[in-house]
């Protein structure tokens, strides 16, 4: 019997009873603030994704490398990578090659969830 998989998963949970975007929206007619829903889309935006499916299919060997495969900028795919980071998407692995110090990216998660609850 082959051993189980273990699974990493993230939760995101947007909840109108814990006064997020949705109770705010409505809460006032007049004034809206999606400043919770405008935080997942710049989680989750499609150069993101590409970033998440690229170092999971590619596993690049450092940023530099990311960025050369998605042909993208080295700063605007190092500034993605620093949210996806802090979310928990994924870690850094440093590796050394002489006096020259990589930084090669690795996801910490299988799996998200989005739970929106209303």
């Amino acid at each position: 019997m082959a051993p189980k998989k273990k699974v990493k998963t993230v939760y995101v949970d947007l909840n109108a009873n814990k006064k997020t975007f949705v109770a705010k929206l409505i809460g006032q007619k007049n004034s809206y603030d999606f400043s919770d829903i405008k935080l997942l889309r710049t989680l989750l935006s499609n150069e993101k994704a590409r970033i998440l499916i690229v170092i999971k299919a590619k596993n690049p060997s450092s940023i530099y490398g990311l960025a050369k495969i998605l042909k993208r900028d080295f700063k605007s795919v190092r500034e993605d990578i620093k949210v996806l980071e802090r979310f928990g998407f994924l870690d850094f692995i440093e590796e050394k090659t002489g006096k020259r110090i990589s930084h090669r990216p690795v996801l910490t998660i299988d799996k998200l969830n989005i739970e929106i609850n209303i």
